[in-house]
């Protein structure tokens, strides 16, 4: 009797995304094209744009609160502020550098990493969202080029 040939048994995404894209990387690799999870591979690959996205707003948000805070707090300023901006400018850097369809969405970046930077800004200043400004009072080519050096350093 001729028995029917095994059938792997195949992961779920839900139950373990790990294995599951490692089946699907296989799967891929093989040219089984029919066999992939195509709804579910639209979804992670959306998920990793967002990220990347994420990463951008994220570098810009500590970036703006860091900046907020040595305007707004001139007798605070430390290397730690300074160098913590410069970070950010590396990261954000990178981030244009390995992403380039992001420049695209620079502006929604800076808006939603400045929502973000004011409230922590604020939060660590020990202050009211009201006293600083509800809009970004910086530019592009301020957040990329302003000089934000510590005295002792200069």
């Amino acid at each position: 009797m001729e028995t029917a040939a095994a059938v792997p048994t195949r992961t779920h995404y839900a139950d373990d995304l790990y294995t599951w894209v490692q089946e699907q990387v296989a799967l891929l690799r093989a040219g089984r094209v029919d066999a992939l999870d195509l709804d579910n591979i639209a979804e992670e690959l959306s998920d990793v744009g967002s990220e990347q996205y994420d990463k951008l707003e994220s570098a810009i948000d500590v970036l703006l609160a860091h900046a907020l805070k040595w305007d707004h707090q001139p007798e605070r300023r430390s290397r730690s502020w300074s160098l913590t901006i410069a970070e950010q400018r590396v990261r954000i850097d990178r981030q244009l550098r390995k992403n380039p369809g992001l420049k695209s969405r620079i502006a929604e970046a800076v808006s939603e990493g400045y929502r973000l930077g004011r409230i922590r800004a604020a939060r660590e200043m020990k202050r009211s969202l009201k006293s600083l400004p509800a809009d970004c009072p910086y530019s592009w080519d301020e957040i990329l080029n302003r000089p934000f050096a510590f005295d002792d350093d200069r």
